[in-house]
């Protein structure tokens, strides 16, 4: 909602969809063409009609279903029919967004490299990615990892106040600010940067162990306990590669400092 709100105040013509009916008069208030869509069990043929005609008309799909969608295993086959109408209307751009938990839970730095979108790879959202990436070059498509959400209604003093003795105290954190997700999608499309796999991710990370109790204190909610230890463990996300390419400078990079904007 906010990347398609930040497109149709900049004069983009946005088609938007929704599983819910009662988000669609919010969606027109916005500047957004709203229609009712949802994948699953009951995707019948007026759904795929409907799919097809916005396609048609879209030079740019942003895709963004969250996993959770779907039942364990079943996230592919949930955006299969999605994949179909690619094909089948000639888009001609995807962008795809993603998640960084594709990466194993690992004491290492993880870049793009580090986990492959394939059709027949373990992660279902890996195996998502890969019907979105054209074999054939029928259309460009970029793929955009993010880290943990951060934002308005997202603040992650939130996540974890009150709970006690929790693991991973010296893991970092990958998160990043809903402002800096907006942008980052927004650049790829203007500058037209298909053809890439980016992890999108602030560039800090504090360890869990300092920074939910600082962001639970910030809301003056109960800070959580983690275990004693000095157990190293948890991946870095590394996200050089997405600043390399895209002129875009991210504005929340110190997660800590980012806690007044959530």
């Amino acid at each position: 909602m906010a990347l398609a709100r930040s497109l149709a105040v900049a004069g983009h013509r946005v088609l938007g969809t929704t599983t819910s009916p009662e988000h669609l008069s919010a969606m027109a208030t916005a500047g957004i063409e709203p229609h009712l869509l949802r994948l699953g069990s009951d995707f019948g043929t007026a759904a795929e009609e409907l799919l097809h005609r916005l396609l048609h008309t879209a030079d740019v799909l942003v895709l963004n279903v969250p996993p959770r969608a779907a039942a364990a295993g079943a996230y592919p086959a949930l955006l299969r029919p999605v994949h179909r109408a690619v094909a089948a209307a000639g888009t001609r751009h995807v962008l795809f967004v993603s998640s960084t938990s594709v990466y194993p839970d690992e004491a290492r730095v993880m870049r793009e490299s580090d986990a492959v979108s394939t059709r027949d790879a373990a992660s279902d959202v890996l195996r998502a990615e890969g019907h979105f990436v054209p074999r054939y070059g029928q259309w460009k498509s970029t793929v955009v990892r993010l880290g943990g959400l951060i934002g308005p209604e997202r603040a992650p003093g939130r996540f974890l106040a009150g709970r006690r003795d929790l693991a991973q105290g010296n893991a970092p954190v990958n998160l990043v600010h809903l402002t800096d997700v907006v942008g980052v999608l927004s650049a790829i499309i203007k500058h037209g940067a298909w053809g890439h796999t980016f992890n999108v991710c602030a560039a800090q990370h504090p360890l869990r162990r300092d920074f939910y109790p600082a962001a639970a204190q910030y809301l003056k909610l109960e800070s959580p306990t983690f275990k004693a230890g000095n157990d190293v463990s948890g991946k870095t996300i590394d996200s050089s590669l997405v600043r390399n390419v895209l002129p875009y400078e991210f504005r929340h990079d110190d997660v800590l400092a980012a806690l007044p904007y959530c």
